[in-house]
């Protein structure tokens, strides 16, 4: 496949991809293009985006790579969007979600025993956004779940990997200006395993 139609292909699949798109899935759609022929013809696109001022650009996040807004017209997808009710995650939401990224896995009784304060509701609420799942049981006596973060919260927060998470003070900052921004919800096609996410769904 010539350079120029590796390009376009790639283009099309990130476009039509609302989640982030892996290596091994274009690799698995497009056959002859190894790793690093699509990494090359990646960055040429995220370059012809850049020097031509595209109101697009290519990131990595979430181990894929995806099509967003590019930043300077933020202001207008706000004004398009400003009647739209925004999924806002509460403080204690945050702070829950917080223990979880920094420290999974863990169990319930663990994250109340960090907040001191019973966190049911916030657990049905992150587990419902699928911003976190149970991902095994700890060897103790009961064998309680453990909890670890997802491929969403990746994508969330913006995230390649876990290994790029923010120091901790910096969590929250970073979470209210996702929340600020009030993107566009992506279509849901499916998702690929993320290499750097802890446990296995128990």
């Amino acid at each position: 496949m010539e350079e120029i139609n590796l390009k376009s292909a790639i283009e099309a699949l990130i476009f039509v991809s609302g989640k982030p798109i892996t290596l091994e899935q274009m690799k698995t759609v497009l056959g002859s293009a190894d790793a690093v022929s699509l990494r090359q013809a990646i960055e040429g696109l995220k370059n012809d985006y850049a020097s031509q001022n595209r109101g697009m650009r290519i990131v990595e996040v979430a181990g894929g790579f995806q099509m967003i807004a590019a930043t300077n017209y933020a202001g207008f997808l706000k004004k398009l969007f400003k009647d739209r009710s925004p999924d806002k995650l509460s403080k204690p939401a945050l702070e829950s979600l917080a223990i979880i990224a920094y420290k999974q896995p863990l169990t319930r009784a663990q994250i109340e025993s960090l907040r001191n304060v019973n966190v049911d509701g916030v657990m049905r609420s992150l587990t419902d956004k699928n911003l976190i799942r149970i991902c095994g049981r700890k060897k103790i006596p009961g064998r309680p779940f453990v909890y670890g973060t997802t491929r969403e919260f990746l994508e969330h927060f913006g995230l390649r990997s876990l290994d790029d998470l923010p120091k901790i003070e910096e969590f929250t900052q970073m979470a209210q200006a996702k929340e600020a921004n009030n993107d566009i919800e992506p279509i849901e096609p499916p998702t690929a395993e993320v290499k750097n996410e802890p446990g296995t769904t128990a």
